[in-house]
């Protein structure tokens, strides 16, 4: 009988204090906003009847949230959900009418225009939709335009240019200008830029939203790369719950400014809160979202306990060829301790939805 097929199991996160805590964070829109989070009974109307009762409009209503070191963060909903306002409120790009911003132990809010800048140069970078990059620049200064605002020496910041457009796969294509790159291509001038000053945190809004579908699901391959290859954390602002899966160790589903559920793709899909995140998830297939862990049953006297080994984290698609070809279940093991066990029937029901 063939060996089953060898899994690569994902790497755990280390837990640790948040990188970024968002604390009931509100941006209103309208006369004195600040009125809507200070009073109990603006506060609990949905965004329509509070639009009738003060003609303001709360884009973000009372959000929480933590992102852990070296997370993916997902925050994910249709358009007008709230999405982009609340990453620019992250940095500021947008004042927040209320709450708290938590960077690294530190309350953004709270910062004056010289430590923003601050931080926004070394802290964080953000990737947006539209490129943004300079078209009478050659694709190296546009990489390290950020690297010479903060007053690098010419010769230093085409060093580090050069570095990180070799890490997003542009190496030879340093000395084009971006009109003579695809769209894919100039995007991954922008993540080159953003990377360059070695930020803590990259924040992505809609980033691939405007490319082709397969420019755009090689740049999705290509951000998973990245992470596994530089660590950084990232907030990545998503319409796509494609996408979102495809991206996110967690994922903050927003409607009319709120937050819906927060939780990972497996959580939300054997688990959704309410009918909307439920419509969401209808159409995804269920073996390539839940693990092992999901699907595993206890051990049985009867069963024969010396067959292959997975780990409880293990995706149940990543999983089928090994559990199919052993004669026995197959045991989910997490440092060395039997947490259950995945047999034929288990992975067969998780594949057909059942």
């Amino acid at each position: 009988m063939a060996a089953p097929t060898e899994v690569t199991e994902p790497t755990p996160k280390i837990p640790g204090d948040p990188v970024i805590a968002v604390r009931a964070l509100w941006k209103v829109f309208g006369v004195r906003p600040e009125r809507v989070p200070e009073s109990p009974e603006l506060s609990a109307l949905s965004r329509r009847e509070l639009m009738d009762a003060t003609g303001c409009v709360a884009a973000v209503s009372g959000i929480d949230f933590e992102v852990a070191a070296g997370e993916v963060f997902v925050v994910m909903g249709l358009s007008g959900s709230g999405k982009s306002t609340l990453v620019r409120c992250l940095t500021r790009l947008i004042e927040p009418t209320a709450g708290e911003v938590v960077f690294e132990g530190e309350d953004i809010l709270a910062a004056d225009r010289r430590r923003l800048r601050s931080l926004r140069r070394d802290k964080f970078s953000m990737v947006f939709q539209h490129f943004g990059l300079l078209p009478h620049r050659r694709v190296i200064d546009n990489v390290a335009y950020g690297l010479e605002i903060r007053g690098m020496g010419r010769a230093e910041r085409h060093r580090r240019a050069l570095e990180v457009i070799e890490l997003v796969g542009l190496d030879g294509n340093e000395r084009s200008y971006p009109d003579q790159l695809s769209g894919g291509m100039q995007q991954r001038v922008g993540l080159a830029r953003a990377l360059a000053g070695d930020p803590d945190v990259l924040f992505f809004d809609e980033p691939f939203s405007a490319l082709d579908p397969l420019i755009r699901r090689d740049m999705q391959s290509e951000v998973i790369r990245l992470h596994r290859e530089v660590g950084k954390t990232m907030v990545f602002i998503t319409h796509d719950l494609s996408e979102a899966l495809k991206l996110g160790d967690r994922i903050l589903i927003m409607r009319d400014g709120k937050a819906v559920q927060c939780g990972t793709g497996e959580e939300l899909v054997r688990s959704p809160a309410d009918e909307y995140v439920s419509d969401f998830v209808r159409d995804v297939p269920r073996a390539d979202v839940l693990t092992l862990r999901s699907i595993m049953r206890p051990s049985r006297p009867d069963d024969v306990l010396d067959g292959p080994e997975l780990a409880p984290e293990v995706v149940v698609r990543e999983a089928v060829r090994a559990v199919l070809a052993a004669d026995r279940p197959v045991k989910v093991v997490r440092d060395g301790e039997l947490l259950g066990v995945v047999s034929h029937e288990e992975i067969l029901s998780a594949v057909a939805g059942e």
